[in-house]
């Protein structure tokens, strides 16, 4: 195989068609300006085509089960490998997915439990054995005496298939009748069974009714019913109710019969294992006014939230059953399993799971996450952590001969743990795999094996390669901006003088989750940074009762807030906005020009034209999500979705308008010799200069140029932006408003996707929002922000249980000065850093 990976000509989106060769089973980071193509390369390139190749090795009945990727724009790529991408996005936000199940860890602990779990009775909690199927007959003479009943054997449950093998075995053994997924069918029948569908099927051995006279009749059905399935037996009577019988496990005292222990029988995803009122998600479920069944707040009171069936959660090991292990924090939870004694039988079967369990629990405090619980959702997890929840999981996997492409992974994580996260990457490079990086930290581009850099800018002005090499390559270049950064040439300054706050916001005992008690706050018209580990507390103070706390009294929202006795000072704001990196819109309907409001003005700009006035055409005209204006062939969107069996679906541009959205009577109206189609396909420096003599126009364009944003185009569709992207689009959004200059904005990690360049973009612009009155308070790690804030509240020491303290707050020289602080100890070199630069 190739030393290396050979590609040539890249041209997907911005990329102008250039040539890269890429050390194999190296860590790679790919850097440079925020839409400067990083992750068109990274991830709609590489990874896309590796992915594409090794799909394309799977049958086509494979294939039309998997999501398949388009072929990227790119004449060809030698020396790749199977390609898997660990993004922020993938992560599911399905209320049954947890950090147990998406690491694969829950799968093992089900499996343990299954094999040297102890049950024990769900009624009065003794430990359980077998029975004997003489103790069997006795118990349905005592109990069913006199009444008609159906011997069946179960010897399908839950499990996909046709089976007509085993039906036709069964009618060649005497037997006529079987029940099919709970009704009667004859075994002479011809039965087609969906091969893709769970199926349970039990063979009908006799109907008796139980007594004196029969019971040798009884016995001989119930050995037979055994006998065929393997140990278990249903017994159904007249109105319907079904009896388990098993030799494997009886409680003496309850007379209650427990089913074989298998791992399905620990798993809230399968109807085996999970609690039949809630089906596994644990709270109780309503339907909405569409008909669509809604999750409440409201915890299931049947399995109290443990999403189990009460027999599934009475088998213990160590005296804890699979939830209670599981609502533990990772990092007592190796200290648990540690602790685990079995018998010598047993010890062999559990050594190899336990050992698998634990390196994944392991790898998991390695990358910063001993807070974290297995039961806990992924949907409440940041983008951060879901990245390296999937990435434990890979490493865990231990996989070889793969190219690994990572979007950040350092996002989220306190520049504590960013060491330990880069000897992570190091180790699955060791492994024999090739690792590829779309970062900004600097701690990482050091790290490397080899960067590549690309730019110069952003949009049309990016897509070139600058400098690639090894770090003292990268150092030498002139035309890098990167370079100029890491060589210290060029640096986000620190303020000369903090600002005085004009009051405060005061939460008073926030004790959410992990929060001790405290008093926070937060002084109004500055600029402040929460700041703390992962796992910290952080997340739970700003948004979970912060922000809740004010979307209820300024909206009248219905958010269920976190504990905390007061907050005081509210009568100093009277907005409260929360700005991420979530898409602007999800289809590509949604643009720049749609969600800043740019595109409403200009429309009435065209509808205002002698050619528009003498047509009689209105500013609706010009919309392309309405009939009349837009080309009704695709319906306004440009293009037409094809599906294609087996392939993936190909958008086709619309041969009608030929991608322009509009019918050609509205193209005929033209201003400035451009037609509406012309505006939206210009960037927003080419669109400034045609219409900056209109004020509303010209004051949102000039803003979205002050974020770095003059490379977009105003029609470019929303999924195609990048997070950073979207946030600054955002934030214009609300720069471009009247302001009050009493709005209390609060930012979530604003640095994630952000080149340093960019960075003192961003903090300019959050610099002129407070300068209008308002106050900004961001979640971060990145020091160049930290240091920028005038105010800093550093939570920690640790995260989970070892945190939810305040360790330091003041301004960011305070902190650096306070003991204790593992930010402060980080803030202090890049104070001193940045004042030996300047």
């Amino acid at each position: 195989m190739l030393e290396e990976i050979r590609v040539k000509k890249a041209g997907q989106h911005n990329l102008k068609r250039i040539d890269v060769n890429l050390p194999r089973n190296k860590l790679i980071v790919v850097t440079g300006p925020s839409g400067s193509g990083k992750s068109s390369l990274a991830f709609d390139t590489l990874y896309a085509e590796g992915q594409r190749r090794y799909i394309e090795c799977l049958s086509a009945y494979a294939r039309q089960y998997i999501e398949q990727m388009e072929k990227p724009e790119v004449e060809s790529i030698e020396g790749l490998s199977p390609s898997i991408s660990i993004d922020q996005k993938t992560i599911s936000s399905n209320p049954r997915s947890t950090v147990g199940t998406v690491t694969e860890v829950h799968d093992l602990l089900r499996l343990l439990y299954a094999r040297v779990g102890t049950p024990h009775c769900p009624s009065c909690g003794r430990q359980v054995s077998s029975q004997t199927p003489h103790q069997i007959v006795r118990k349905i003479l005592n109990s069913f005496s006199g009444e008609k009943v159906a011997v069946l054997a179960p010897v399908v449950r839950g499990r996909k298939g046709e089976y007509s093998r085993l039906l036709e075995k069964h009618l060649k053994k005497g037997f006529l009748r079987f029940r099919l997924d709970g009704k009667f069918r004859e075994l002479e029948e011809s039965v087609q069974l969906a091969r893709t569908k769970k199926h349970n099927i039990e063979v009908l051995v006799d109907e008796v009714i139980p007594g004196k006279e029969t019971a040798q009749r009884l016995e001989e059905a119930v050995d037979k019913a055994f006998e065929i399935s393997g140990g278990d037996l249903l017994l159904l009577r007249k109105d319907g109710e079904e009896v388990f019988y098993s030799l494997k496990l009886l409680c003496p005292f309850c007379e209650v019969s427990l089913p074989e222990l298998e791992p399905r029988s620990f798993s809230f995803n399968s109807p085996y294992g999970a609690c039949s009122r809630c089906h596994g998600l644990g709270f109780q479920t309503v339907l909405n006014e569409w008909g669509e069944i809604e999750l409440t707040d409201d915890v299931c009171p049947e399995c109290q939230g443990k999403r189990l069936k009460k027999e599934s959660l009475s088998v213990r090991i160590g005296g804890k059953n699979i939830h209670e292990l599981s609502a533990l924090p990772v990092d007592k939870l190796v200290v648990e399993m540690r602790s685990f004694k079995f018998d010598a039988a047993a010890a062999l079967v559990a050594s190899k799971i336990l050992k698998e369990i634990l390196t994944r629990l392991e790898i998991m405090v390695e990358l910063g996450m001993p807070y974290l619980q297995l039961s806990r959702t992924t949907a409440s997890l940041s983008g951060g952590e879901a990245q390296r929840i999937r990435l434990a999981a890979q490493i865990g996997a231990r996989l070889r001969g793969v190219l690994y492409v990572l979007d950040e992974p350092t996002v989220g994580l306190h520049q504590r743990d960013n060491g330990r996260l880069i000897r992570l990457l190091r180790s699955i490079r060791d492994e024999g795999n090739s690792v590829i990086v779309v970062e900004h930290d600097e701690q990482t581009i050091r790290s490397a094996d080899h960067i590549l850099d690309l730019g110069p800018g952003a949009g049309e002005d990016g897509g070139y390669k600058v400098a690639e090499g090894d770090l003292c390559r990268i150092l030498e270049s002139a035309d890098s901006l990167t370079a100029q950064y890491l060589r210290g040439e060029k640096n986000i300054p620190v303020p000369e003088k903090r600002r005085e706050p004009r009051g405060a916001l005061t939460i008073v005992k926030a004790k959410e989750h992990n929060l001790k008690g405290l008093e926070v706050r937060i002084p109004l018209g500055t600029m402040t940074a929460v700041t703390g580990v992962s796992g910290s507390g952080k997340s739970t103070l700003v948004y979970d009762i912060l922000y809740k706390s004010l979307l209820n009294l300024f909206y009248n929202a219905k958010q269920r807030v976190g504990s905390h006795e007061a907050l005081l000072g509210v009568e100093e704001i009277d907005k409260v906005i929360a700005v991420d990196q979530k898409p602007i819109g999800r289809t590509p309907r949604s643009n720049p020009a749609t969600y800043t409001g740019l595109l409403t003005p200009l429309r009435e700009l065209f509808a205002r034209t002698p050619e528009a006035r003498m047509r009689g055409y209105t500013s609706g005209r010009f919309s392309f999500n309405l009939a009349g204006g837009r080309c009704e062939e695709c319906e306004g969107a440009g293009a037409k979705k094809i599906e294609m069996h087996f392939l993936p679906d190909v958008l086709v541009t619309c041969d009608r308008c030929g991608g322009k959205r509009y019918n050609k009577e509205t193209l005929a109206v033209l201003y400035k010799g451009k037609n509406i189609a012309d505006f939206l396909a210009m960037t927003v420096d080419e669109a400034f200069a045609y219409l900056r003599a209109h004020p509303l126009l010209k004051r949102k364009l000039a803003t979205l140029r002050s974020v770095g944003l003059g490379y977009i185009r105003l029609g470019q569709p929303a999924p195609t932006l990048s997070g950073g992207e979207a946030q600054r689009i955002k934030l214009t959004k609300e720069l471009g408003r009247k302001s009050t200059g009493r709005t209390l904005f609060l930012l979530d990690e604003p640095t994630t996707g952000l080149h340093f360049d960019d960075v003192r973009k961003l903090l300019e612009l959050l610099s002129e929002l407070v300068g209008r009155g308002n106050t900004v308070v961001v979640i971060e790690h990145n020091l160049d922000v930290i240091k920028y804030c005038d105010h800093v509240i550093d939570l920690g020491p640790e995260g989970g249980e070892e945190g939810g303290w305040i360790v330091a707050q003041g301004t960011p020289e305070e902190v650096a000065a306070a003991a204790g602080s593992h930010t402060g100890r980080f803030l202090k070199k890049a104070l001193h850093k940045d004042g030996s630069a300047a």
